[in-house]
């Protein structure tokens, strides 16, 4: 079940279920973000929400804490010890499992008593370099879990818990400025007009429709925000629910932040781990996605051998930022794309369905940016443009906003500046043709010369002639 801010506030006894219906009523009257409107009408103080916000997850020091029934966890044992061989130390366990070595040698006392486990060897008091082994009744109940899943890897946390920490790890509670905009964007060349509109609509931390001509940097721009964003979040190794597992760090999208892993060098039965290590601090995930994108890549992936689930690629940005570039251009028709997001966009939850047939609700809870070139009559409605609460044309280049990243691309390519070479590009191939200023074109007909040069064995220049020969290359006669 998704859990939302205000919910989570009043059940961790933060502040009153009175005080949060005047908070969200001060909230839409003023345009604020919740916490802002808790702060100025006195509920909580700065820095109780400061904490709330980066909460560490718990490091959980009985099984009763983890969150997940002993059956689950005591099968989850007897599994990793089949990969491993049939035995195991403690200290392997623990590290394989990511529970604290005082939780499993309660797990692995449980399973000796079952008659599941045996002790191979042990060295005196060293609990850690104990050795224990399946017994014949255990390696029996390995195999009777592994043909419900074989998942054997570190333990779960519960949705409930999962989305707990989404909320608190919102990304609509971000404070970004004018000076994070310009730093995340000093590489592109973009009018002031422009910057005002993407500063509120990342810093909304909702939804975004960016479109306007094929080459305008609509991609870059999004994509140059997204690596940018402040903070990290925690993101568990998987979830469990019904006793199904679901994978949720990917690490083709979750980057951990260095050092992140350093607790796992020091496991010990006092457990004086930092954090719970089902989670992995991670950059906030950015996930791209482009015409390869089909409707069943939003939906739980089941695997029917391995018998676990894999979350979908939007879920695994929670907290971060999800890109569809070259929106319309899926396989999929862009009306039935976008209608399996409307519930989310609105909402901030999303529902999934395991095999099972059983529903459940995950937290929504991300930027979800759309980058198109199509006009946007072709491709959505106004009853979901509604649901997008930023909409942003990004246009052609002015005269000097091209010959301006002329000049860069120029130096980034040690390439010395030519201006009146730049005003005979200007001149004869767009003014006289009336073609459009598309900010892609200088790093394109750059890309030319250079090509040119290397295959001649000479230094590109930027001349009359060189850029000439670009352009008989570079552009097309329709």
């Amino acid at each position: 079940m998704n859990v939302s801010l205000g919910d989570l506030l009043v059940r961790e006894r933060v502040i009153t279920f009175a005080q949060l219906s005047e908070a969200l009523a001060f909230q839409k009257q003023e345009g604020l973000r919740l916490g802002d409107a808790l702060v100025a009408l006195g509920h909580i103080n700065a820095e109780t929400l400061k904490r709330f916000f980066h909460n560490t997850p718990p490091l959980p020091r009985t099984i009763a804490q983890t969150g997940l029934s002993t059956t689950f966890l005591i099968d989850l044992v007897l599994k990793i010890a089949y990969f491993l061989g049939g035995a195991f130390s403690l200290d392997e366990l623990a590290k394989k499992i990511c529970l604290p070595a005082i939780v499993v040698d309660e797990l692995t006392e449980l399973a000796k008593s079952e008659r599941l486990l045996a002790i191979r060897s042990a060295a005196g008091f060293a609990r850690l370099s104990t050795v224990y082994e399946l017994t014949d009744q255990g390696r029996r109940r390995a195999d009777d879990a592994l043909g419900q899943s074989q998942y054997a890897g570190p333990a779960p946390v519960s949705l409930q818990v999962y989305s707990a920490m989404v909320a608190r790890q919102s990304i609509r509670q971000l404070e970004i400025d004018a000076a994070w905009l310009r730093d995340g964007l000093a590489q592109l060349v973009l009018n002031e007009r422009l910057l005002e509109q993407l500063g509120p609509a990342f810093g909304s931390g909702r939804s975004i429709f960016l479109y306007g001509p094929a080459g305008t940097g609509k991609s870059s721009i999004a994509e140059l925000l997204a690596r940018t964003m402040p903070g990290e979040v925690y993101v568990p190794y998987a979830i469990e629910l019904d006793g199904q597992v679901l994978k949720v760090f990917d690490p083709a999208v979750h980057i951990s932040v260095d050092g992140a892993s350093e607790e796992t060098k020091e496991l010990d039965l006092a457990a004086t781990q930092a954090f719970d290590l089902r989670w992995r601090l991670c950059r906030r995930p950015v996930v791209i996605v482009g015409g390869e994108l089909e409707l069943a890549a939003l939906d739980l992936d089941y695997e029917p051998v391995s018998k676990f689930y894999e979350l979908p690629i939007h879920i695994k940005a929670a907290n971060g930022i999800f890109i569809l570039d070259d929106f319309g251009r899926q396989m999929v028709p862009p009306r039935q794309l976008l209608n399996r997001w409307i519930v989310p966009l609105e909402r901030g939850t999303d529902f999934l369905s395991l095999h099972t047939g059983k529903k459940f609700e995950v937290p929504f809870d991300q930027i979800t940016v759309f980058c198109t070139n199509l006009r946007p009559s072709e491709l959505v409605d106004e009853a979901f443009l509604r649901r997008i609460r930023h909409k942003i044309k990004v246009g052609y280049q002015t005269e000097a906003e091209f010959l301006e990243i002329l000049r860069r691309v120029c130096e980034m390519q040690g390439i010395p500046y030519e201006p009146e070479a730049a005003g005979y590009l200007l001149d004869s191939y767009y003014r006289k043709t009336q073609r459009p200023l598309v900010g892609s074109h200088p790093r394109d007909l750059v890309d030319q010369i250079v090509d040119r040069a290397r295959f001649r064995k000479m230094r590109p220049e930027l001349t009359v002639e060189s850029i000439d020969a670009a352009a008989a290359n570079y552009f097309v006669e329709m």
